[in-house]
């Protein structure tokens, strides 16, 4: 039986293509381009106002700023956990396996309070930073802190089965040959699983960006020190200015992304190259 006249278990190419662009269209594209068509409304006099306010440019800072950072250190040590979660066999793995998932089905307002909790002069590791000049609540670090807990799982979820399907022969006979332990994982593994790491920054990075709930309660919302973004956009809708709101929010969905794509460009070149290498 030629492949052109398979059973195949879903429609036809074109039928799906239509169902799977108007699904498209009607939960992405056309919201977003509401966005940009309710920012038309306004003068470019009156969107570069809003946009280029000292307060506005500190929240754009401070947001993207905080969520590469967080989304850097999540690239690390999501790394890490996900090595130990595959790698290695131990008491207790399935608790912490399960942990990792928690951000997920948190809710972001009841993480927000935690960390409040936890990390303010009075909280359970607040009170022993406070005395060394560390203050995390009310603070842009409080608001890393944050960015960090709700983006760990993004990361850890995406190169774990990757390294799953790392074959350890590849370790074996690398060491076989002389290379040690750093030489091995950055010329053997790294490469392999680095696409995935990358998936994972990005998912870390985007979740961080649009994040308003966890960091609300941490941040303190101080003018021009711990005010991110959407809170900015939550200000501009509070006042019914729905314009501004939405000149805010094109400028950080336009910023996005561009950084988005760039991260996308970078992980498909890295799999092309790899894949040239093997």
């Amino acid at each position: 039986m030629s492949q052109a006249s398979a059973r195949r278990v879903l429609p036809g190419f074109h039928l799906t293509l239509g169902y799977a662009l108007t699904y498209l269209c009607l939960i992405v594209l056309i919201p977003l381009s509401a966005v940009f068509l309710k920012t038309f409304h306004m003068g470019w006099a009156d969107f570069w106002a809003v946009i280029s306010s000292p307060r506005v440019v500190a929240s754009y800072k401070l947001s993207f700023g905080t969520s590469l950072l967080a989304a850097a250190i999540n690239a690390v040590f999501g790394l890490l956990l996900a090595w130990v979660l595959v790698r290695y066999t131990f008491p207790g793995k399935r608790v912490i396996d399960a942990l990792v998932d928690l951000p997920f089905a948190l809710p972001t307002a009841v993480a927000g309070i935690a960390l409040t909790a936890l990390y303010a002069g009075n909280g359970w590791v607040g009170q022993y930073l406070e005395p060394h000049g560390i203050q995390v609540a009310f603070k842009p670090l409080g608001i890393l802190v944050a960015l960090i807990f709700i983006g760990l799982p993004f990361v850890v979820r995406t190169v774990q089965p990757v390294l799953e399907d790392v074959e350890t022969e590849l370790e074996e006979a690398a060491a076989s040959l002389g290379a040690n332990r750093l030489k091995t994982f950055v010329h053997v593994v790294l490469p392999i699983i680095f696409p995935a790491l990358l998936t994972g920054f990005a998912l870390a990075f985007a979740r961080a960006v649009g994040e308003y709930g966890s960091v609300i309660f941490i941040a303190g919302n101080i003018p021009m020190v711990s005010e991110i973004t959407p809170l900015m956009i939550i200000s501009q809708l509070e006042q019914y200015h729905y314009n501004g709101a939405t000149a805010i929010a094109v400028v950080m969905l336009v910023i996005s992304f561009l950084l988005l794509l760039a991260i996308n460009g970078l992980q498909a070149w890295t799999a092309k190259r790899t894949g040239r290498a093997s």
